[in-house]
C-alpha cells in the first residue's frame, strides 16, 4: 500500500502508481459509503462530507465525486429538508378576454360569530378587472344555500363564466356543485396539494380584505359583517396596481360615485358608440397592464428559482402525503 500511495506535506494521501485507479475506484465508493451512511456519520450534506474526508484522502474532481454520491442518496432524498431554490420557473394562469369570463373563488373561516350567525366570507373575484364580491355565510351552509347565493350574487350580474379556479374545498368538490357547473357549462380549475398557489389573486384579495375588516372593527366597533357590503365597495372603488385604475372604473368605464369625491364622476355622459368604443379600449389597456404587471412578477419570481424539466423515463421522488408529526412518520 505504500508503494501505491504517497503522504502529502497537509497530510493527505493521494494515488502515486496510476495502474492501482482501477482498484481504487473501488475503495473511494468504500470510504465515501462508510463516511456517509454509517452509524457514525449519518447521512451529513456534500460540503460538510468533503471537508471530512480531505484531511484525511484526495483523489481526482474529489469535491463533484462526493457531491454526486450525496445527490443519489435515496435515504436523504427522502427525509432532508430542501434548502435550494424551488424547482420549476414560475407558470401563471391566463389573462381572461373579457371581464368576469374566467373567476376565482375562496373562503375566509373561523371568523368570530355574528349576531346573524355568519362566521365566513365567499371571496369571489375577477383576474381580469379586480372586481370583486364578498359574500357572508355560515361554515355550515349546505352547497345547496352557496349554489342560490352563487346564481343570485354572480350569474344574475355578470353571467355564466367560462371557468372557475378554487382550491380543493370539500363544497367546491361535492358532486352538485360539479354537475351544476357542468349543466352550467363551466369548468373547474382546482389547486393541488402542493400548488396552492394556483389561485394566487384569491389569496391576495383575502389578505386585503382581512386588514380592511381588522381596521372598520377597530375604528367602529360591532359585527365585521355590519361593514362587509361598505368593504366590498371601498375595495371596487380604490386604485389597484396591476391594472392601474379602481376595479369599478375597470368593469364600469368609470369610479363609482362616492361622497370622498363628489366631482370626479360630473355631468358628462359617453352614449351609443362611444362608451362601447371606449371600454374595448379599456380592456385592451388593461390587458397591457395586466401583462406588464405579471412580467415583472414573473422576472423576480424566477431569479429565486431554477428550471426545471422532466423527460419521460426519468425517475423522481414524488411526494404523495403532507409529512405530519416532528420526524414525518405520519400517514
Amino acid at each position: 500500500m505504500d508503494k501505491s500511495f504517497e503522504i502529502r506535506p497537509d497530510g493527505t494521501r493521494c494515488i502515486k502508481n496510476r495502474s492501482w485507479l482501477p482498484l481504487f475506484g473501488g475503495l473511494r465508493d468504500l470510504i465515501m459509503h462508510e463516511s456517509h451512511k454509517s452509524k457514525y456519520s449519518i447521512h451529513p450534506g456534500s460540503d460538510k462530507m468533503y471537508h471530512d474526508l480531505k484531511k484525511l484522502y484526495w483523489w481526482p474532481n474529489m469535491k463533484a465525486i462526493i457531491a454526486e454520491y450525496v445527490s443519489k442518496c435515496l435515504t436523504c432524498s427522502r427525509v432532508k429538508a430542501e434548502c435550494q431554490k424551488p424547482s420549476g420557473l414560475l407558470v401563471q394562469p391566463e389573462i381572461p378576454m373579457w371581464k368576469w369570463e374566467r373567476i376565482t373563488m375562496d373562503f375566509v373561516t373561523k371568523l368570530p360569530k355574528t349576531s346573524t350567525g355568519h362566521d365566513a366570507i365567499w371571496i369571489i373575484v375577477d383576474p381580469l378587472t379586480k372586481s370583486a364580491h364578498f359574500i357572508p355565510i355560515r361554515a355550515t351552509d349546505s352547497i345547496e344555500t352557496l349554489t342560490r347565493l352563487y346564481i343570485k350574487e354572480i350569474v344574475s350580474r355578470h353571467g355564466i363564466p367560462i371557468s372557475i379556479i378554487s382550491d380543493r374545498d370539500s363544497h367546491f368538490t361535492s358532486r352538485f356543485w360539479q354537475s351544476l357547473q357542468n349543466a352550467l357549462g363551466t369548468q373547474l380549475d382546482m389547486s393541488t396539494t402542493y400548488h396552492p398557489k394556483t389561485d394566487r389573486q384569491s389569496e391576495r384579495t383575502i389578505q386585503t380584505l382581512e386588514d380592511m375588516l381588522r381596521a372598520c372593527v377597530i375604528d367602529f366597533g360591532k359585527g365585521w359583517d355590519k361593514h362587509l357590503p361598505l368593504v366590498e365597495f371601498s375595495y371596487n372603488n380604490s386604485y389597484h396596481a396591476s391594472i392601474r385604475a379602481a376595479p369599478f372604473k375597470a368593469l364600469y368605464g368609470r369610479k363609482c360615485r362616492s361622497p370622498v369625491c363628489w366631482a370626479e364622476v360630473g355631468d358628462s355622459q359617453l352614449t351609443r358608440p362611444e362608451i362601447i368604443q371606449e371600454t374595448t379600449e379599456k380592456i385592451v389597456q388593461i390587458h397591457q397592464r395586466l401583462q406588464a404587471a405579471r412580467d415583472q412578477q414573473k422576472s423576480y419570481t424566477n431569479i429565486r428559482r431554477k428550471p426545471l424539466e422532466f423527460q419521460v423515463g426519468d425517475r423522481v421522488m414524488l411526494k404523495v402525503s403532507p409529512r405530519k408529526g416532528i420526524f414525518g412518520f405520519g400517514k
